[in-house]
């Protein structure tokens, strides 16, 4: 199994526990004399299968990030620089949008607002770091999709 099917794989676990928790709770309680819609203890021995499975699932896809390299550069540590670039462009995007906005004066006695950077050479930037986020993520698309999980350590 790749990377890539461990982590679709990985997504539908967790969309079925989300699923069960919503059915165990619909199920917590009932009316005298009535009867859940569904068994809660079938719900729940389900539910200790699906988190046995994601378990095992997470152990072998951050196995698998740890000792896989790409250009030298292990798959956690391009998932780190990529999650924190990601965070630093969100930031930076806002930033950028907020200094250029227009503040319109109705009157020659208004007060000016001037942005507090140079907008265009800070979205320069910011461009540049969109790009380094796209290929860091295509490096890790394609290590997602030929790189095997890792079973076991031996």
């Amino acid at each position: 199994m790749k990377i890539a099917e461990a982590l679709i794989l990985r997504a539908d676990i967790q969309k079925r526990i989300a699923q069960l928790r919503t059915r165990l709770n619909n199920n917590a309680k009932v009316q005298e004399h009535e009867e859940p819609t569904e068994n809660p203890e079938f719900l729940l021995t389900e539910l200790d299968d699906l988190i046995s499975q994601l378990n095992g699932l997470i152990v072998k896809i951050n196995r698998t990030n740890t000792l896989s390299k790409i250009d030298g550069i292990s798959l956690v540590e391009l998932i780190a620089k990529k999650d924190t670039l990601s965070q630093k462009a969100g930031i930076l995007r806002e930033f950028v949008e907020i200094s250029s906005q227009k503040i319109n004066l109705y009157s020659a006695t208004e007060i000016k607002v001037f942005s507090t950077i140079n907008v265009p050479e800070q979205q320069k930037q910011l461009d540049k770091l969109s790009k380094e986020i796209r290929e860091t993520d295509t490096k890790l698309q394609q290590a997602n999709w030929t790189i095997d999980l890792v079973e076991e350590i031996k």
